[in-house]
């Protein structure tokens, strides 16, 4: 999962990407990057950490140019290092820079065609890439000397129809402007906005709303499923449906865990949706255990709270907040390494005893991947007093990877893969757990906008939606995606980056 945001105005841009960027830092906190046009030259800075540390006055000053874009990366097939830092470049044609939300399943075999068919070059093993040298390649195939915005369409549906997967992208052509598309299925999410200036509208596109309304940005309208944008240099806005068989299926994980809750996504509200999962897992509750005692409802920080507050409401139970949260440790799902996510949890959060002492505690979290955190979370609890500590989740069980573009763990890592509810609850050590209804969780989402189709719930239920996942794909990356090979090959991407990074820094 990662963060893009693109915006063409009428000053230099460096200050206010930088900003979006912070705003985005939840999506990734493992690279950041800013890409610039002016004057027909690329200025670039990258490099690994977060925002806050990437970027400093020097770099900040020689970042000049009225449109470009920026990104936040954690990695999604387990790889990360300098190297793999975005925005990408080529230079043919006209000179690219692009940014990749999300995730090519069929990477392996485009990588083939790039290099026999397209004959170009890689640099690295990252799915970005290669989004970026297919459509270059279909672009430099028109044979334009300047390109239109038709032929920055003509190239993005070719691309729909070379790759597959979910993903949004941003880019920025030299001289020309700032586009960005989003894959069939409206999988990875990306909106775009406009802001009125006394020299004219200034444009942005951004995976979430709330970059744009901090900004001051008014929120034109979520990218379509299969839709192009392209802001030329002037700050003009165009827009073409770019793909047949469109069908709008967003990431349900995005409401979840993932966005911010002030964002609207598809024209979802992700903070009544998770007020909805709340109510929904009471009503579960209520059902299955109408004479269970809770004293408390306590939410594990900081994505459970809205939930847990609704949760709470609904059952007529006092809402605590009983776990205090160090800001400064980053999450702890997206963080490398079962030991560092172990050690991290107790960095993370720490009880207030008067809040579990003799009391039967009802903890609430958004969702369940590895276990490791709740279970954690729990001994905590029972070592602060609880008498009784139940658990429920805001999702369902997390049973199957994901490939679209969120770094889940390997399928043998995830603690509800092949085992029932009872299992995980005695694993995790609580005395009772409830887990949401996948029914209940798309009925949450879809109160918030009933023309969406439908959502992927892979993670979930293990429908893939793009039709193209085998056995053979999935153990593939669960070769990848298991925590001894992902340190081996931080490892060797941190070696091969020591090189590449002199050439990224400005």
């Amino acid at each position: 999962m990662c963060g893009l945001v693109g915006l063409v105005a009428k000053s230099d841009v460096a200050p206010e990407i930088y900003e979006a960027l912070t705003v985005l830092q939840h999506r990734g906190q493992d690279a950041a990057g800013i890409v610039t046009c002016g004057e027909g030259r690329f200025s670039q800075r990258k490099a690994e950490g977060l925002v806050r540390d990437v970027f400093r006055q020097h770099h900040m000053q020689r970042l000049s140019g009225t449109m470009g874009i920026g990104h936040v990366r954690y990695p999604t097939a387990g790889s990360s290092g300098i190297a793999l830092a975005q925005p990408f470049y080529v230079n043919s044609p006209y000179g690219i820079a692009m940014a990749h939300n999300g995730n090519l399943t069929n990477s392996d075999t485009l990588t083939r065609e790039i290099f026999q068919d397209d004959l170009r070059h890689l640099n690295t093993d990252s799915d970005s890439e290669v989004l970026l040298n297919v459509f270059a390649h279909e672009l430099q195939s028109l044979g334009k000397l300047s390109p239109a915005p038709e032929d920055i369409f003509t190239a993005v549906e070719a691309v729909h129809q070379r790759c597959k997967g979910g993903y949004a992208v941003i880019g920025l052509l030299v001289n020309y402007g700032v586009f960005g598309f989003r894959d069939p299925l409206g999988i990875r999410p990306l909106v775009v906005g406009m802001r009125e200036t006394s020299d004219g509208p200034e444009y942005m596109i951004a995976s979430e709303s709330v970059a744009l309304d901090v900004l001051g940005f008014t929120l034109l309208d979520d990218v379509a499923p299969g839709e192009a944008i392209f802001i030329d240099q002037n700050g003009q806005l165009h827009r073409r449906k770019c793909a047949e068989a469109a069908i709008l299926s967003p990431c349900i994980f995005e409401h979840v865990y993932f966005a911010r809750p002030d964002s609207l996504m598809d024209g979802i509200s992700v903070y009544k949706t998770r007020m909805r999962q709340g109510e929904a897992l009471a009503r579960k509750v209520r059902r299955l255990r109408p004479d269970l005692h809770i004293d408390v409802i306590i939410p594990i920080p900081d994505t459970s709270r809205i939930a847990a507050q609704s949760m709470a409401y609904e059952l007529n139970i006092k809402f605590r907040e009983g776990l205090m949260k160090n800001r400064y440790i980053g999450r702890t799902f997206i963080m490398p390494g079962q030991n560092q996510r172990k050690k991290s949890v107790r960095q993370k959060l720490n009880p207030v005893p008067l809040e579990f002492s003799g009391k039967n505690v009802m903890l609430v979290d958004d969702s369940i991947v590895r276990g490791t955190t709740c279970r954690q979370i729990i001994e905590m609890a029972r070592e602060a007093g609880a008498e009784n500590v139940y658990f429920a989740s805001a999702a369902p069980a997390v049973r199957y990877p994901n490939v679209y573009g969120i770094d889940m763990p390997a399928a043998s890592e995830l603690i509800a893969h092949g085992r029932t509810d009872e299992e995980i609850c005695e694993l995790i050590g609580a005395d009772w757990l409830v887990y949401q209804d996948l029914e209940d969780l798309v009925a949450c989402s879809l109160e918030g906008n009933p023309k969406v189709s439908g959502f992927d719930c892979s993670v979930f239920n293990g429908e893939y939606l793009t039709g193209d996942i085998d056995q053979t794909y999935l153990d593939r990356i669960e070769s990848l995606r298991n925590d001894e090979a992902q340190a081996e090959r931080r490892i060797e991407l941190q070696t091969e980056g020591a090189v590449v990074g002199l050439h990224n820094d400005v």
